[in-house]
């Protein structure tokens, strides 16, 4: 695991940090899908984060990490239903009706609401021209894929408009909650505040689950290894390597820099959906990709804090 406090983190320990962010959460996308194929989504995302948050969370305490506040707790909580119980769940419940790589592509938006939301909430400065320009390509982007042909390999085809609404809400909420996290922070130790975060959220997602009745009918005997062996991976390093990953490269780097993950996780989710299921991106998804990848890159860049 990555040290919690490092007057000067090696550049070694960087590159190790955005490999697993990149390579990992980009590769989640097709792990969900593995996932949900015989696991209810909610049931599955829940269990995942509760799981590898209490792993978390037991370990750095274990460590001696003292025990967190009552506020604390209520800090998690928020956090982590908008990050992982509206974020993630709304994620894992679009991909049952769309391509993975459509679906990292329009979670590239985050940067995009970040730059909006945090301009109108005060947090940061006006976007300038650079962003602007960044944002109304974007847009461009996600029309161009709301208008991509439906495919017929998703677990329920028919029914893209309401994936891309559960996915761009999931978007907009985890703006919303990275834009609370900044100031408010459930621990002082990132990893300890990351497994209280997942505990939490995924509880939250658990228990919607279990009231949606995504346990009705279930039983283990039903999940295929696929599935399993999906499952596994996206709680060892989809949450807890890919989610400390994140959360500790937010303490060492620029956020900018650290939010390059948006518009380089859908570039491995579409090779990934290509190579394992069979996605071929037409010409419609090509385009929205090439504008929301150009849209990321001018908002992150743009957004960057001039030197004095």
């Amino acid at each position: 695991m990555l040290p919690t406090s490092s007057p000067a983190p090696s550049r070694a320990a960087i590159l190790l940090a955005f490999a697993s962010l990149y390579i990992i959460w980009g590769s989640t996308y097709l792990g969900i899908r593995f996932a949900i194929d015989s696991i209810p989504p909610l049931l599955m995302a829940g269990t995942r984060y509760a799981l590898a948050g209490l792993l978390l969370y037991g370990f750095m305490r274990w460590r001696g990490e003292p025990a967190p506040t009552r506020q604390g707790w209520l800090t998690a909580f928020i956090i982590g239903t908008c990050l992982l119980g509206f974020g993630n769940g709304g994620v894992t419940l679009g991909e049952q009706y769309l391509p993975t790589g459509l679906t990292a592509l329009l979670v590239a938006t985050v940067p995009m609401f970040l730059a909006v939301l945090g301009w109108w909430s005060g947090i940061s400065q006006r976007p300038r021209p650079l962003v602007a320009v960044g944002l109304a390509i974007g847009l461009g982007g996600v029309y161009l894929l709301a208008r991509t042909p439906g495919a017929s390999h998703v677990a329920k085809p028919g029914h893209e408009a309401l994936g891309m609404g559960l996915v761009l809400t999931a978007a907009l909420v985890w703006a919303i909650g990275s834009l609370y996290s900044k100031n408010h922070q459930p621990a002082p130790s990132p990893f300890l505040s990351g497994g209280m975060q997942m505990l939490c959220g995924g509880l939250l997602m658990l228990l919607v689950g279990l009231l949606r009745g995504d346990a009705t009918g279930f039983h283990f005997s039903q999940v295929t290894t696929t599935s399993w062996l999906a499952y596994i991976y996206l709680v060892t390093f989809g949450s807890i390597v890919g989610f400390t990953a994140y959360i500790w490269l937010l303490r060492v780097v620029e956020p900018a820099l650290a939010g390059t993950y948006a518009f380089v996780n859908p570039v491995v989710a579409v090779l990934l959906g290509w190579a394992f299921l069979g996605e071929v991106p037409g010409p419609k998804m090509l385009g929205g990709a090439a504008l929301i990848t150009v849209a990321v890159a001018l908002v992150v860049l743009g957004g960057r804090k001039r030197k004095a």
